[in-house]
């Protein structure tokens, strides 16, 4: 299942703003700043996932190695929590990007 979380960064294009073109306002140098980093929205929420799925596998690891007697409880609580926190902020960035979506969908054309 976690494998599964990594196929996001697919989703997403090479060049998803190809065809937008640049108007001059306050907003787009905001947006040229953040561009001048070299992060993009797709790498962001790539690096988001990715950072998610290896919090949860941290978790994973460190719930074995409690078991086999190799972990503290303190260590499998903290990677436990780490992970539930990763997971309820991607749930929240889901949540936000699909009511985003609706409310472009009912947007009259």
């Amino acid at each position: 299942m976690i494998e599964s979380i990594k196929g996001v960064n697919s989703l997403f294009s090479a060049n998803p703003l190809s065809g937008v073109t640049e108007t001059s306002n306050p907003v787009s140098a905001a947006a040229a700043q953040g561009t001048a980093t070299g992060m993009s929205f797709a790498q962001v929420m790539g690096d988001m996932a990715s950072d998610a799925a290896n919090s949860l596998k941290l978790s994973e690891t460190k719930s074995f190695e409690a078991i086999q007697g190799k972990a503290s409880t303190r260590e499998v609580v903290d990677a436990v929590m780490n992970a539930e926190q990763s997971l309820q902020t991607a749930i929240a960035i889901r949540d936000k990007v699909v009511t985003a979506y609706l409310e472009v969908a009912r947007m009259q054309i």
